[in-house]
C-alpha cells in the first residue's frame, strides 16, 4: 500500500479499530478517514453510498460490528444478526461498487462448530453445529467471509476475510450489560476489591466514567451497592457465571492490529485460496495459538490487581463453547507471530483502565 493510499477504518474508535489506526499511524499512513456512528450509520445504506461517492477509499478495513459477551449474546440474538449483515452488506457492497483495491473483514473464531477439533483450522467451518448461545452473531460473520470469497471468485476483487479469537487491549468494553468475559473480569474484581476496602470514592469515580444501567455515582450507595450485587461484585466476593472451566485464548489487540496491517500490506487473494478446484476457506485465523482456563483467568487477574476475596461460580449458568483454541499454522506460514503473552497483557489493561476513570 502507499502511504499517501487512502485507507477507510469502519469502526475506528473500537477495541481493533483503534488498534488498527494507531498501527498504521506509526507505520506512516497518513491520509486514514474514520467516522463516528454519530457521523455514519452503517446501518443505512444511503448514507453509506453517499460515504463512498464522497471519499473514494482506496481501502477499507471492515472492523465495526455489533459485538457482545455471552449474556448479550443471549439476550438480544435479533440485533446481533440484522445488524451485522446490514453493515457488512453496506460496506462490502460499497467496496465493491467503487473499486476499492482491497479490503480486510474481520470476523470472529466463533463462526466455528461447537465441538470442532482443537485446535482449529480454518477447513473445519461449517462442519458442524454452532454454539447456540451466539449462532446469530457467527452466521452474520460467515456470511461477512462467504462475502469476500464469493465477490473474489466472481469479479477477481482482493478482500481478506480474518478471524481473531478473542481479544483484549486498550479501548476495550468493560460495559458490564454487553462486554467479554476478560474486560468483565477485570472490572468486577476491581469494584470488589474497592467494596471491601470501603472506597465509595472510587466506586463513585468508576460509575460516573461508566455507569451500570443508568446507575451513576450520583446514586445512593446503597443503589450503587444494589446495582454492583446484580452484577455478582459484592463486599469479599464475585459471583462469576459458568463453571470457570471452559478454555479460551486470547490476544492483544495491539497484536491483532499489527496482524491485520501485515495482512493488508503482504497478502491478497491469491496467496491463501489454495488450488483445489472447489475454493472454500481462504480466511485467515489471527491468534496466540495459546489457552488458559476461564477459572485460570479468573485468578490471573485476581493476583494482578492484589484482590483478596473469594470468586464463587454459577454453574446454572450458561458456559458456552467448552474449548476454543485456534490453529494459527496458516498465519505463521504467511509471516507473522504474536508478542504480547496473556500475563503482561493482563497486567497492561488493568493499569489502562484505572487511568480511563479519571481520563
Amino acid at each position: 500500500m502507499d502511504k499517501n493510499a487512502k485507507i477507510y477504518i469502519a469502526g475506528h474508535h473500537g477495541l481493533v479499530g483503534s488498534a488498527i489506526w494507531n498501527n498504521l499511524k506509526s507505520k506512516g499512513y497518513n491520509n486514514l478517514i474514520g467516522k463516528s456512528h454519530s457521523e455514519l450509520d452503517l446501518l443505512d445504506g444511503v448514507a453509506v453510498k453517499e460515504f463512498f461517492d464522497a471519499e473514494k477509499p482506496d481501502y477499507v478495513v471492515l472492523a465495526a460490528a455489533h459485538v457482545g459477551g455471552i449474556m448479550a449474546n443471549s439476550l438480544y440474538r435479533a440485533d446481533f444478526i440484522y445488524q451485522n449483515l446490514q453493515i457488512q452488506q453496506n460496506v462490502i457492497g460499497e467496496s465493491f461498487r467503487h473499486g476499492v483495491k482491497k479490503l480486510l473483514f474481520l470476523g470472529s473464531t466463533c463462526i466455528y462448530p461447537r465441538e470442532a477439533p482443537q485446535p482449529i483450522k480454518e477447513e473445519y467451518l461449517l462442519t458442524s453445529p454452532l454454539e447456540y448461545t451466539n449462532e446469530p452473531y457467527a452466521i452474520a460473520k460467515i456470511a461477512g467471509l462467504k462475502m469476500c470469497e464469493s465477490f473474489n471468485l466472481q469479479y477477481g476483487t482482493n478482500y481478506i476475510a480474518v478471524m481473531p479469537t478473542n481479544l483484549y487491549g486498550p479501548n476495550d468494553n468493560f460495559n458490564l450489560e454487553t462486554s467479554h468475559v476478560l474486560p468483565a473480569m477485570i472490572r468486577k474484581i476491581y469494584l470488589s476489591k474497592l467494596l471491601m476496602q470501603g472506597d465509595f470514592e472510587a466506586i463513585k469515580n468508576d460509575l460516573n466514567r461508566r455507569p451500570i444501567e443508568k446507575v451513576d455515582g450520583n446514586a445512593p450507595q446503597d443503589k450503587m451497592v444494589a446495582i454492583l450485587s446484580k452484577y455478582g461484585i459484592n463486599d469479599g466476593y464475585l459471583d462469576l457465571w459458568g463453571s470457570g472451566a471452559p478454555i479460551r485464548e486470547f490476544l492483544w489487540s495491539e497484536d491483532m492490529a499489527d496482524a491485520s496491517v501485515y495482512v493488508m500490506e503482504n497478502i491478497d487473494f491469491a496467496d491463501v485460496k489454495g488450488t483445489d478446484k472447489d475454493v472454500r476457506n481462504c480466511h485467515i485465523n489471527i491468534g496466540s495459538g495459546k489457552e488458559i482456563t476461564i477459572s485460570q483467568l479468573a485468578e490471573l487477574i485476581k493476583t494482578t490487581i492484589s484482590y483478596t476475596g473469594e470468586i464463587h461460580w454459577d454453574a446454572t449458568k450458561p458456559d458456552g463453547t467448552m474449548r476454543k483454541l485456534t490453529d494459527v499454522s496458516k498465519l505463521h506460514s504467511l509471516g507473522w507471530k504474536h508478542k504480547m503473552e496473556i500475563e503482561q497483557g493482563v497486567a497492561t489493561l488493568y493499569s489502562w483502565y484505572k487511568d480511563s476513570i479519571n481520563a
